[in-house]
């Protein structure tokens, strides 16, 4: 039952509206080595932005506790956890309890000895994932690299307060002669409750802000709110009641009508000790409940004085509602502002990507198909361009849905993401292949059986159309238009709605031209008259298909073993066409036919199949580092640590972010980057050199470009000597790179 409130919780809090309100770093997190007293711990340091916080190792009504992985050499290893901090109480809206943390806090791990030398040899990966709560619940991680030893993080704190924080974790002890805990059937429920009972008459440092028992979670029990009372002689007594979840277990388990569990259970709690005032931890095994003792307890509970529950926080449920409305109104009256500047930016992106060079061999053999139509009547010039613009939106819908589900896993994802995967790349250069054959006119496409199944030859075409649009959208992402960078950073870092949005009016300005000659099919008349000269074009057409092949073999052999997938997906390619040529030109027997087919597919299926991760060079220089140090320049792989050793050492850096998909990053490489006067003024000013490379999916890389404005390549920025950052955009020049270096 917590299991499916959870999920209810969550999908209700992200379908508010109000996400726009959530900062760009809702959770700071960092990383760090502590020596003390003999060991060394691994602290992982965390800070919500105000009013936000995530949760505990029992959530409470709802929500998701934080979890951690950590990896050296891609290798998984379990360090040993201390206990967590002590938790805050916090009553949500609709009166729902949540145990977590607001503000700073830590978690502490105890490295074996063994662990502690690989983590100071190597480079450790922390993974680390939340759920961030105010108004609204946003799932969150962040993936650190611990590079031998070294902190890292956006928010890390001084030894002497990771000290304190130690010190301060809740240490187990035993239930005090005082402490009384009392397990009885509720009859009025059908569960359990517990009753606590602490004699005592130094009790002045009660928590009304906390539980006296905070339980931890245990399987099959779940745990209700607590309520605190007080007798005249300052003694305390608790009640929680208590859920059994034993129905819901696999095989189901009843409750015992004896009242004997079939094994012992261990409670565990954290107790606010109110006469030392310390946090404590407490457990107390049961091997039963009592049967009858409920109806009594809770009769004397009624002649006490009951403790408020108080949030020092918020002074009342209402006036904190009353404040968040007020904030997400504002919000959403700012975004109604906003988000339609945000929409024509990425309608004018998307027309502009039009003319870019990714996608323009494409949307040549679309208008190569507005001039084949020419001559049809307007209804159905109409539905061919209508049919184009489906696919481009239909594609659109599709990749901005992908988006939402990513961030909805808490994890980053940015433009061109696609193409981070080189089983993708495969099929895309399938489909090109085939697509440059039938330019050749090696053959056409139609329905199996052709003309001797009725006549079904796809002669309108429409879903060739369909496809098209499918195509150019896929086509469309390595590239970055003015105003198209914008547009996207709003959506990547914006609402559901925004992603929605942005992405579908890119894709109403990619398709902006055929929907205009669709409704307008007396614009086709400024264009070439149809005639024997198309067939000479249509082969030019096939070539500018095979020439974006070569630059998609690039990026694959970028992204995997460059000999053994390579030369199967090359192989894979050639039997195509030795496949399409046999079927078309050598036999008309389909078993031949079927076999010619069975070749390249038991290629293609070898390449799905296997895992396609390039190995790791022994350096860890990414292939694309060493390709542009062929060229001259004494290019580094980027990392945040290499940022910092080159700011302690005073030097000027420029810093590339970019990579082998990314077509406007070779433009920026060709007319800038690679020229002999970048060169040049790289030697004379003394700039070092840093290159990210985000042809494989890097979330470091992801989430450093996003705390920056960026949801894709490229970006360029210089860091001086004394750490500023200066962004220089998407495009760069060299004048302003030097204008900058002064």
């Amino acid at each position: 039952m917590k299991l499916i409130s959870t999920i209810l919780f969550i999908f209700v809090s992200l379908s508010l509206r109000a996400d726009n309100s959530v900062p760009d770093d809702v959770v700071k997190f960092g990383a760090q080595l502590l020596s003390h007293d003999s060991k060394t711990y691994l602290v992982l340091n965390y800070e919500a932005a105000p009013k936000w916080h995530t949760y505990w190792k029992n959530p409470g009504d709802a929500g998701l506790p934080t979890s951690t992985d950590f990896k050296i050499d891609g290798e998984e290893i379990n360090i040993v956890p201390l206990e967590w901090p002590s938790p805050n109480r916090y009553f949500e809206q609709g009166n729902m309890l949540a145990f977590g943390y607001a503000k700073k806090y830590s978690f502490f791990f105890e490295p074996s000895t063994d662990q502690l030398k690989k983590i100071e040899a190597s480079t450790m990966v922390i993974t680390s994932k939340w759920l961030v709560c105010k108004h609204i619940c946003i799932p969150g991680k962040k993936v650190l690299k611990l590079e031998k030893g070294s902190s890292i993080g956006n928010q890390l704190i001084s030894r002497e307060e990771a000290v304190q924080r130690l010190e301060n974790l809740p240490l187990e002890t035993s239930i005090a002669d005082n402490l009384d805990l009392i397990l009885s059937k509720d009859e009025e429920t059908g569960g359990l409750v517990l009753f606590t009972n602490l004699t005592s008459s130094e009790t002045s440092k009660l928590n009304p802000s906390l539980n006296l028992l905070t339980p931890f979670p245990l399987d099959p029990f779940t745990f209700k709110h607590e309520e605190k009372f007080k007798d005249n002689k300052g003694n305390i007594y608790s009640k929680i009641l208590i859920e059994w979840d034993g129905e819901y277990s696999e095989p189901p388990l009843k409750l015992p009508a004896d009242g004997v569990f079939a094994s012992p259970y261990k409670f565990s709690f954290l107790y606010a000790n109110p006469i030392n005032g310390k946090i404590e931890k407490i457990t107390k095994e049961f091997t039963s409940f009592n049967l009858n003792g409920a109806e009594r307890l809770n009769d004397f509970i009624k002649i006490l004085t009951p403790v408020p529950h108080v949030n020092p926080e918020i002074k009342t449920e209402k006036a904190a509602l009353d404040q968040e409305a007020s904030e997400i109104n504002e919000v959403v009256n700012k975004s109604t502002r906003s988000i339609w500047t945000y929409i024509l930016f990425a309608f004018i992106g998307g027309l502009i990507l039009n003319i870019m060079p990714c996608v323009l061999p494409v949307i040549s053999i679309k208008l190569f198909g507005l001039i084949s139509h020419s001559e049809e009547s307007s209804s159905r010039i109409l539905k061919h361009n209508l049919f184009y613009t489906l696919g481009v939106l239909a594609t659109f819908l599709l990749m901005a849905s992908i988006v939402v589900l990513v961030k909805l896993n808490g994890e980053s994802i940015g433009w061109g993401f696609q193409l981070q995967s080189p089983k993708f790349i495969a099929v895309t250069l399938v489909v090109l292949f085939v697509m440059a054959l039938n330019m050749f006119g090696l053959f056409e496409f139609s329905t199996p059986g052709g003309s001797k199944l009725g006549s079904v030859k796809l002669k309108d075409g429409f879903s060739g159309d369909f496809f098209g649009g499918v195509l150019a959208t896929i086509l469309s992402t390595p590239c970055s238009a003015p105003f198209l960078g914008t547009a996207l950073t709003f959506a990547f870092t914006g609402s559901n709605f925004d992603v929605y949005a942005t992405f579908l009016s890119i894709g109403l300005g990619l398709s902006a031209p055929f929907i205009l000659t669709g409704f307008f099919p007396s614009l086709i008349s400024w264009l070439p008259k149809p005639g024997m000269w198309m067939d000479t074009v249509k082969k030019f057409l096939g070539l500018t298909l095979l020439l974006t092949m070569v630059w998609l073999l690039d990026v694959f052999a970028t992204q995997v073993d460059g000999t053994s997938a390579l030369i199967k997906l090359n192989t894979a390619i050639v039997l195509i066409f030795f496949a399409i040529y046999a079927h078309h030109k050598i036999t008309k027997k389909w078993p031949l036919r079927i076999l010619f087919y069975l070749f390249p597919a038991f290629f293609l299926f070898n390449i799905f199949t296997s895992s396609l991760d390039s190995p790791a060079l022994s350096s860890g220089v990414s292939k694309m580092v060493i390709e542009k140090r062929a060229t001259g320049l004494p290019w580094e792989v980027w990392s945040e640590s290499a940022m910092n050793n080159h700011k302690e050492d005073g030097n000027y850096v420029f810093m590339d972010f970019t990579a082998k998909w990314c077509f406007t990053c070779k433009v920026n490489e060709k007319t800038v980057i690679e020229t002999k006067s970048f060169k040049e003024l790289i030697d004379r000013k003394g700039v070092k050199l840093l290159l990210a490379d985000w042809t494989k999916r890097d979330p470091i890389i992801g989430e450093w470009l996003k705390s920056k404005g960026y949801v894709g390549v490229p970006a360029y920025f210089i860091q001086k000597p004394d750490g500023t950052l200066i962004d220089l955009g998407e495009t760069i020049s060299l004048k302003e790179i030097a204008s900058k270096l002064d």
